[in-house]
């Protein structure tokens, strides 16, 4: 039974170090003029890229501004809004699923909402049951959870209100359901992939009702896991834009759901987010392994014989299976799930350079002002120049594991690991 409840203020740690007293002024200046907020999974618009100034490319403990215990276990990436993040967690194999509001200058908690779910144990450890990344419009905080017997979405206000809650039937999945919902205009995709029958829904971001739903195709694929993105090309109405082993990457319209161009279906499923850049649409897919199997970069205004877009270039080594990875300039940059790092020419798809630095990695990446963060699942943080040659810029110590993608906003870096969160002040 589905229990929806409200929990008092929990334990917190404040620390206010030299590091960040002494970059105040300069940090809330910098703030004032890179203001951005960071709504959901790899920012507004999903590339995983900002143009925030001063955050450190090495630091220590002592350096946070604020450095918090939060109850539970998550995978999900931290979002903000203004002075408001907002993280997921859970306890007890998913038996408590919490959405957790802190201040983002001062980590104190806000407040903290549960939802009372049946018990799921994912078949990896990578997976949890709070892994999907919450997102916002600036009014609203909206949130999926799953198990076996519900598939719920809710939409929350700033003071922590519960606006409505949608139950979207059952979720069968090997990993617990990982896939984030977006916010576009005054709707929120939610791609309902799972274990038999799919779907995709736009559901109303006041109401919650379905503005339009369009069944995926299911063909035996396990599970696909990656996070929706939308284009704005020039001239051309906006584009949804999908990617899942049943349907390789598909384009829907925004307005009615109906389907505008798909590729041939991928052999395997897709974990990693689609990324666009330089006019190429760019996505991968694997299974259980250390690497992806394939991954093919398309022109989505060009079409082949079969009315598909063409496929540019392909690449079936050293390609990420979990990680998003970024496209910067000409360049795409991958960071394999074993720790190598590869520059791709991204008109040709051909390696520009590659270095191993070993470790295992989960989270995505982020590119913060042409400097690329990669976090291992240990809680290393690398930081390189993201350019024609490889550079090593700094390296910093989280303490504690984590398969989370950090998030930036308004001069902070926020680091999720499996049972903090951790913010970090530009200079």
């Amino acid at each position: 039974m589905l229990t929806v409840g409200c929990a008092p203020m929990r334990k917190w740690v404040w620390r206010t170090p030299a590091f960040a007293i002494i970059g105040l002024i300069a940090s809330f200046t910098c703030g004032l003029a890179n203001a951005e907020n960071w709504p959901q999974f790899r920012g507004a618009d999903g590339s995983g890229i900002s143009k925030q100034k001063g955050i450190p490319t090495s630091w220590s403990q002592g350096d946070y501004a604020w450095d918090v215990a939060i109850d539970g276990t998550g995978h999900a990436a931290p979002i903000v809004w203004g002075d408001h993040v907002f993280v997921t967690s859970a306890e007890d194999i998913g038996a408590i699923r919490w959405l957790i509001c802190l201040d983002a200058k001062t980590g104190r908690q806000h407040w903290s909402r549960s939802i009372g779910m049946n018990r799921v144990k994912p078949d990896n450890s990578k997976g949890s049951q709070a892994s999907s990344t919450p997102a916002t419009d600036g009014e609203r905080v909206y949130v999926l959870f799953a198990d076996k017997e519900n598939f719920l979405a809710a939409a929350y206000n700033f003071a922590g209100d519960l606006i409505w809650r949608r139950n979207l039937g059952t979720y069968e999945s090997q990993h617990c359901l990982g896939v984030s919902p977006i916010v576009v205009d005054d709707m929120l995709i939610v791609c309902n992939d799972q274990d038999g029958p799919s779907s995709i829904y736009a559901l109303d971001t006041e109401t919650g009702t379905t503005r339009w739903v369009t069944p995926r195709a299911f063909r035996g694929q396990s599970t696909s896991y990656s996070t929706p993105i939308v284009i704005r090309e020039q001239n051309q109405p906006a584009q949804l834009i999908c990617a899942s082993g049943a349907t390789g990457i598909s384009s829907l319209d925004l307005k009615t759901g109906a389907l505008n161009w798909q590729t041939d279906e991928f052999p395997l499923r897709t974990v990693a987010s689609p990324v666009y850049g330089g006019g190429l649409l760019i996505a991968s897919c694997g299974q259980g392994g250390r690497y992806g199997v394939l991954q093919i970069a398309i022109d989505p205004k060009t079409r082949d014989e079969q009315g598909r877009p063409k496929v540019v270039w392909k690449r079936e080594k050293l390609i990420p299976y979990v990680p998003t990875p970024i496209v910067y300039g000409d360049h795409l940059y991958e960071w394999s799930d074993e720790g190598i790092v590869v520059c791709v020419d991204l008109k040709t798809g051909q390696d520009v350079w590659s270095k191993r630095l070993g470790g295992k990695y989960s989270g995505s990446l982020l590119c913060i002002d042409g400097k690329i963060y990669g976090v291992e699942d240990g809680g290393k943080v690398t930081v390189i120049e993201a350019g024609p040659e490889f550079k090593e810029l700094g390296t910093a110590d989280l303490g504690d594991n984590t398969y989370s993608t950090p998030a930036v906003a308004n001069g902070r870096l926020y680091l999720r690991t499996f049972s903090r969160l951790k913010c970090l002040v530009a200079k």
